[in-house]
């Protein structure tokens, strides 16, 4: 498990300001929903924190190490120690989905081909998608993709998983399914995660921490059940059924 420290961060893109001094600790693991509406910065934070984004200033620290100031090579090394579960999912499509779980191990790390096979092996039968090892990602349906998608994200056993939006475009039970699925995993791999969502029938499931971003900085921070049964105006706008089903999450 990895402990998450976010200290002050601040990043904005020309004169938007996306994150206004953020400050936030995500204990060993913890599962911690974040939402947000549209430009809140939540996929910003995430990019932050792999450092696929440089802040404008502040720190982020994983494990006491701050990311920001450490060598490539120092930050690559951490970088295997975190998953990313991009919100399309991101599978090449030109592989086949034992070329796309083989893909992070060839890449980042010395793994025989023989234990290459049972590693994926092991992660499909985790999601159930034992039989799709040879389909291409034009042949899966969505949740097979998200499935996929979080085989290939837990494949390297993460210390730290993000996901960005891991239900949108989903029905209902699929995103259900889905979101047992990643508390099944955290179990699992005794992972710390972070979850950015609109969904809250997927945090419901998911977290055990909540944050809620406005205009860049942290408005909400907590226990989820208590913030839904907040009598906050803004709360209750958020928590509407327009705000939590919005497909059109990008920032």
């Amino acid at each position: 498990m990895a402990e998450v420290e976010i200290k002050h961060l601040s990043k904005s893109f020309d004169d938007l300001i996306v994150l206004d001094d953020i400050s936030l600790k995500i204990n060993e693991g913890e599962n911690v929903v974040i939402f947000g509406r549209s430009g809140s910065g939540k996929s910003v934070l995430l990019k932050c924190i792999v450092r696929l984004l440089e802040p404008d200033s502040g720190d982020i620290l994983i494990e006491g190490e701050n990311v920001f100031t450490l060598s490539i090579k120092r930050l690559n090394e951490l970088r295997k120690q975190i998953g990313f579960l991009f919100q399309s999912a991101a599978l090449y499509d030109s592989m086949s989905v034992r070329e796309n779980l083989e893909f992070p191990l060839i890449r980042n790390f010395n793994f025989l081909q023989s234990e290459r096979e049972k590693k994926v092996k092991e992660v499909l039968e985790k999601v159930s998608l034992e039989d799709a090892i040879d389909k291409m990602p034009a042949e899966l349906s969505g949740g097979m993709k998200k499935r996929i998608g979080l085989a290939r994200t837990i494949i390297t056993k993460p210390k730290l998983i993000l996901y960005d939006e891991p239900t949108t475009g989903l029905d209902p039970i699929t995103s259900k399914e889905i979101s047992q699925l990643i508390v099944e995993l955290q179990k699992d791999l005794n992972t710390t995660s972070i979850i950015v969502t609109h969904d809250l029938i997927c945090a419901k499931i998911i977290a055990t921490h909540a944050v809620v971003l406005k205009d860049g900085k942290i408005r909400y921070e907590g226990n989820l059940e208590n913030l839904t049964s907040k009598e906050d105006p803004f709360l209750k706008d958020f928590f509407s059924s327009e705000i939590i089903t919005d497909k059109n999450e990008r920032v």
